[in-house]
């Protein structure tokens, strides 16, 4: 497959333009940029510039509004909604995790959920803001229907992502973000984009079979069986049910019916470790967990143990530093 590598900043400059061109307006085309090449920047590039030309589609059908009224309704102490006026996602999802923390840096604990919104990206970017402010963050978002549930044929859930971000006195913030399907759908739309075949266990055809071609995929399996169509659930129950948005086969398609809303809803949560335990004695004992982590004794092939968000760090470091690389056919219509 051909790839091109560029600076980061060169490649959020061009799906900053894609997104400007088609009536985002500069502030709201630079959060989205920003949020997709944090994703390209981790090489969770499912999440990353890729998605650019799907949001561009639906912003000209008319499926996105280029300018939302979003607004925000405090409902209690700690809780609030911000409703997205049927805006792109990563605007909304990032105006509700804001809420979030004011709230929490108020009074303890903030609790923010969101309403008529679309696909937010990745949702390692909320929490990881969330932590950098000395706060626990918590985030979820429903997805449509793409997953089956276990021991079905047809698909109900969508991937349901989860995240969880936690900061830390010395280190970087635990950062564990994750669908509750084996894999995104990003990742096999990856693989699809490079032409290159997916492992077994990631997606299953009509008849329920796995496949590794990845243009055969008609379903995903949840991760861990019946422990992973759980969580799918419960991340369904507060970022869908919870929101008072449809939940599973009732979700509008992400790449079906461009011209539709989708009403997507999503779930933020961010805490002050401050109102439970002394917050300086939980950053270092983050430190040290961390660290006797990482100092476990790795089995026989494994370089080390790592941390969830180990990894995702350095490669971000690295890239910034010798650029984001992707594929020749995404660089093609971002430059075009």
């Amino acid at each position: 497959m051909d790839t091109v590598t560029l600076s980061h900043e060169q490649l959020k400059k061009l799906s900053y333009k894609k997104l400007k061109e088609v009536g985002l307006s500069e502030a709201h085309a630079q959060k989205v940029a920003t949020i997709l090449i944090h994703a390209d920047l981790r090489n969770v590039n499912s999440h990353g510039v890729l998605r650019t030309e799907h949001y561009v589609n639906r912003i000209a059908a008319g499926g996105i509004d280029t300018a939302p009224t979003i607004s925000f309704e405090q409902t209690g102490k700690v809780t609030g909604i911000v409703n997205g006026g049927d805006g792109i996602g990563h605007v909304v999802a990032d105006e509700a995790t804001n809420k979030a923390i004011h709230l929490a840096k108020e009074n303890g604990v903030g609790m923010v959920t969101a309403i008529n919104s679309s696909h937010c990206g990745a949702l390692s970017y909320y929490v990881q803001k969330i932590a950098n402010q000395g706060l626990i963050g918590i985030a979820m978002s429903q997805t449509d229907k793409i997953v089956v549930p276990y021991g079905g044929t047809e698909s109900f859930l969508g991937t349901n992502p989860i995240a969880y971000g936690v900061p830390a006195k010395r280190n970087k913030p635990f950062i564990l973000d994750m669908a509750t399907s084996n894999v995104a759908l990003g990742k096999v739309l990856n693989h699809k984009e490079k032409n290159e075949p997916i492992p077994i266990g990631w997606g299953v055809d009509e008849k329920g079979e796995s496949v590794t071609d990845p243009n055969k995929v008609v379903s995903l399996l949840p991760f861990g069986g019946v422990k992973g169509y759980g969580l799918a659930i419960v991340v369904d129950i507060f970022s869908g049910l919870l929101t008072g948005s449809k939940f599973g086969p009732h979700i509008s398609k992400m790449y079906d019916d461009l011209d539709q809303k989708r009403k997507l809803g999503h779930y933020f949560c961010a805490i002050d470790p401050e109102m439970f335990t002394n917050k300086e004695q939980f950053l270092e004992q983050m430190d040290q967990m961390m660290e006797e982590l990482r100092n476990v004794p790795p089995k026989k092939g494994v370089k080390q143990v790592y941390v969830p968000g180990d990894i995702e760090h350095a490669i971000e470091a690295r890239n910034k530093e010798k650029g984001v690389t992707i594929p020749t056919s995404v660089y093609n219509y971002l430059n075009s």
